[in-house]
């Protein structure tokens, strides 16, 4: 069974930072791809980065180089080092896994994987 458990979500000052924490229970870690996902309140979820299994990362143009993705192996651990935060990355943020199935990549279709709890980031100016 996959479980994806959020931490490290708060607040912040705009031009701060936060990291954000997903620990994966289940033998997926090194087989899926990882990523994360933001929902602000009257808009649709996004995808904000995400890790294939093989080690490729992919970023939002929001993004503009102020996240990192990462991934610690020994503690089955997935992180997302967001800086130079903005009111407008304040969000619920998701974790979430996808294997491959079918043709597609699983970074392709990762919304349609395994989804984490939330955590929430607000930012203010």
């Amino acid at each position: 069974q996959v479980q994806l458990v959020e931490s490290g979500g708060g607040s912040a000052q705009a031009g701060g930072s936060l990291r954000l924490s997903c620990v994966v229970a289940g033998d997926i870690f090194s087989r899926y791809c990882m990523g994360w996902f933001r929902q602000a309140p009257g808009k649709e979820r996004e995808e904000v980065a995400h890790i294939s299994s093989n080690g490729r990362i992919a970023y939002a143009d929001f993004v503009t180089s102020r996240f990192t993705i990462s991934k610690d192996y020994a503690k089955n651990t997935l992180f997302l080092q967001m800086t130079s935060l903005k009111p407008e990355d304040s969000a619920m943020y998701y974790c979430v896994a996808k294997g491959k199935t079918g043709t597609k990549t699983a970074c392709s279709t990762l919304r349609m994987g395994y989804w984490g709890q939330g955590t929430q980031v607000t930012v203010s100016s």
